[in-house]
C-alpha cells in the first residue's frame, strides 16, 4: 500500500518533515519494484537521511512542502489563504493574553502562550520548517533578538 504525508510507517514520525517525505517517496518507489514492506522502509529512512544531508535549502525546502493536495489545501486555510506567508519570518510579541507566534504579515497570531520562553521554542520551530527567522519583540515592541535558519 503506498504511503501518504497523512498515512506513513510509525518508523518516519520523528523524522523532519523534508526527510520523512523524501522517505515515503523512496519507500513507494520500492514497492512499485516489488520491494516488501520490511525491505523498503529502512532502506528509504538510510537513503532519505543522506540526501538530507546532502541536499541545500531549496531542495529542502521543495521536499517539505511536497505534499498530498488534501494536506496543501489544509495549510492554504490554516494561512488564512494565503500560502505566500510560508516564506515570511516567525515573530513573538506581546498580547493580551500573554505572548503571541505570529507569521510577520498575518492577520492573526497562530499561538499564545502565558511564558514568552515557550513562544519563542514555538516560533524557533516553526521558523527552522519554513528555513526562515524569528524576531522577539520586549513588552514594549521593539526588537529584542532574532534567530536565523534560512540556509
Amino acid at each position: 500500500m503506498p504511503w501518504d504525508t497523512n498515512d506513513y510507517p510509525s518508523s518516519l514520525k520523528n523524522l523532519n518533515e523534508a526527510t520523512r517525505n523524501k522517505a515515503i517517496e523512496i519507500a513507494n518507489a520500492m514497492l512499485e519494484d516489488g520491494y516488501t514492506e520490511g525491505q523498503a522502509i529502512p532502506i528509504a529512512t538510510s537513503q532519505a537521511k543522506e540526501w538530507y544531508e546532502e541536499a541545500d535549502s531549496s531542495e529542502r525546502k521543495e521536499m517539505r512542502n511536497t505534499e498530498d493536495q488534501e494536506l496543501k489545501e489544509h495549510d492554504e486555510e490554516d494561512l488564512g489563504g494565503r500560502p505566500e506567508l510560508l516564506d515570511h519570518g516567525v515573530m513573538v510579541k506581546p498580547h493580551e493574553d500573554g505572548w503571541a507566534v505570529e507569521t510577520i504579515g498575518a492577520k492573526q497570531p497562530s499561538d499564545v502562550y502565558d511564558n514568552k520562553d515557550e513562544a519563542v521554542d514555538r516560533a524557533k520551530e516553526i521558523a527552522k520548517n519554513k528555513d526562515t527567522y524569528v524576531q522577539v519583540r520586549n513588552k514594549d515592541g521593539d526588537v529584542q533578538r532574532n534567530y536565523s535558519y534560512d540556509e
